[in-house]
């Protein structure tokens, strides 16, 4: 949000456009206060203000409990439906599991950029990592009119019954983040299995031969680190190295996200069976995960990357950069060109009328940075090679 204006009249002419041109139709209900307030990042003071002076102008009507819908307008209809019995709207609604701390997501921009260029508009709703909730939006956002969502799913183990039927039906639907293994829907992901491979093998390369892998939640909950976790056990394997069991840690989740003084603890305690395992590099299902790992090696005398090397995911932790703990490094994604992808085959089936069934995997880009350094192996080499020059 720009200009002079106050916010609560932006968001005023926004919606009003957008009535105006058709792409909310009679009796469709908008977006919630707190929809809105996500949407434009704005208090939800100020998009409640901006509903209470929609109704005034007469353009909608709020039902208490319901929301607020678009008013019909003295004698007009409702517009046309397409022959799949959908509105003839241009509207795309993205679901996602949280919104991040400028209100946005990366994915976003690509997707909002292509959209755009294309005719259509982007509406955005939080699930807030709530399967019950993000089930009603998939149920909800159809009847409001929607014409096709684009999903972050809070797991690829959840709400497969409705996701399946809303493809099977016809209705346009794809995943970014995640894919559903079990059902053959249009879906842009990272490439995790080589993300994890790269992690992997680039530490073993650096002479690392126990390597931790670390995810908080449960491997199989979420496509992403499944496969994170496959391209880590096939580098190990092509490299000659076990996959060993005690070096995997997982299904963590509450003592992660608990109160500070309690996670600091849990990671120091986590770091603590590790270093116990002998472990010389860890890789963490995502750059949080990594930046809790070295803030532990840092409370407890264990030198980064001197004694421990340490790798995330994601690239998108600015703030561990300017921290008092090595920058991190990291496999970056692609967010926008996600994003745009799954934009793109939203509109595609938008407009030719084919299921989108295929798996896009977007390239990752390995970032070296000042966590990860020399293991045993190759000092040990490098040991040996100065011996035999002294002799």
């Amino acid at each position: 949000m720009s200009g002079d204006k106050p916010l609560y009249s932006q968001i005023i002419e926004i919606l009003r456009g957008r009535i105006e041109r058709g792409e909310y139709v009679p009796d469709q209900q908008l977006p919630t206060e707190v929809e809105l307030a996500e949407q434009f990042g704005v208090s939800r003071i100020t998009s409640k203000r901006a509903l209470i002076e929609l109704e005034r102008e007469g353009l909608i009507y709020r039902r208490r409990g319901s929301g607020s819908f678009v008013k019909k307008k003295e004698g007009s209809r409702r517009p046309a439906e397409d022959p799949s019995g959908m509105s003839a709207n241009r509207i795309v609604s993205m679901i996602i599991p949280y919104v991040a701390s400028n209100n946005t997501l990366g994915h976003i921009p690509g997707i909002a950029a292509y959209l755009e260029s294309r005719g259509y508009y982007l509406t955005i709703h939080n699930s807030d990592w709530s399967s019950g909730q993000e089930r009603e939006l998939l149920r909800s956002l159809p009847k409001r009119g929607t014409s096709g969502i684009i999903l972050y799913p809070v797991s690829t183990q959840r709400n497969l019954d409705i996701v399946h039927a809303l493809h099977a039906s016809g209705y346009p639907i794809v995943t970014i983040d995640q894919y559903y293994s079990l059902l053959s829907m249009g879906s842009v992901v990272s490439d995790n299995f080589g993300g994890g491979y790269t992690s992997a093998a680039q530490l073993i390369e650096l002479g690392h031969t126990r390597i931790a892998f670390l995810s908080t939640i449960d491997i199989q909950y979420r496509s992403t680190v499944r496969d994170r976790f496959f391209g880590y056990c096939k580098a190990l394997s092509d490299n000659g190295l076990p996959v060993d069991i005690d070096l995997v840690y997982s299904g963590m989740t509450d003592q992660a996200e608990s109160d500070p003084p309690s996670r600091r603890q849990f990671y120091k305690s986590l770091l603590g069976q590790m270093l116990e395992q002998q472990v010389t590099a860890v890789q963490a299902e995502h750059d949080l995960v990594a930046f809790e790992i070295a803030k532990a090696a840092a409370d407890m005398g264990v030198r980064v990357p001197e004694e421990l090397s340490v790798v995330g995911f994601d690239n998108n932790l600015d703030f561990a950069l300017h921290s008092d703990v090595p920058p991190i490094t990291t496999v970056e994604q692609d967010y926008r060109e996600i994003g745009k992808r799954a934009a793109a085959m939203i509109v595609d089936q938008l407009e030719g009328g084919e299921r989108m069934t295929a798996r896009v995997e977007v390239p990752i880009r390995w970032i070296a940075r000042q966590s990860t350094g020399a293991g045993p192996e190759a000092i040990a080499d490098e040991e040996e090679e100065q011996d035999l020059e002294v002799r």
